[in-house]
């Protein structure tokens, strides 16, 4: 690879770091060709882009990019592979279910949004995190609850409250 090739990918790797809040690091070796290409069907599905560089190219590219990777450098040793999405729990998703049928991808480290995780026990964690639709709409739910029950109220009493009323407005005369 000549240094102008080696500079190409370190563009774009730079490129997709400050582009993607969430990057996960996998080792994704010993799969067939057939395996890799249908992780990758199967990565796209999910909205979720990879990319295999070496490490070297990667590191330089980290260094380059505009945020703080921390541990996440140590964690660039053997085969590595970067997988890019703009949801923090897909490529977790993808991954587990990719290893139903294959013991790679291993997770060797993720960044969601400044956050880093190390190690393929955080698999699990990450499966389960919500996405921001996913809390907006928890909290668009929880905000509707009390107006609904003041409503709901509201219906239920609608006799009583017109009785209540018009009761006080004849009070007054």
């Amino acid at each position: 690879m000549t240094r102008e090739e080696k500079q190409l990918v370190i563009d774009g790797l730079v490129e997709s770091f400050n582009n993607y809040q969430f990057v996960y690091v996998t080792d994704s070796s010993d799969l067939s060709a057939q395996d890799n290409n249908a992780l990758r069907r199967m990565l796209h599905k999910h909205g979720v882009s990879m990319q295999v560089a070496k490490n070297t190219l990667i590191k330089k590219a980290l260094e380059k990019s505009e945020q703080d990777w921390g541990e996440l450098v140590d964690t660039l040793k053997g085969t590595t592979a970067l997988l890019f999405a703009s949801n923090p729990k897909a490529s977790a998703v993808a991954i587990k279910d990719f290893r139903k049928k294959s013991e790679k991808p291993i997770l060797k480290g993720a960044f969601i949004d400044s956050d880093i995780f190390i190690g393929d026990n955080q698999l699990d964690l990450l499966s389960n995190l919500k996405t921001k639709e996913e809390l907006v709409g928890e909290v668009i739910t929880l905000l509707q609850s009390p107006a609904k029950n003041v409503i709901s109220a509201l219906q239920s009493g609608g006799g009583t409250l017109a009785g209540l009323l018009k009761t006080l407005s004849e009070k007054e005369n």
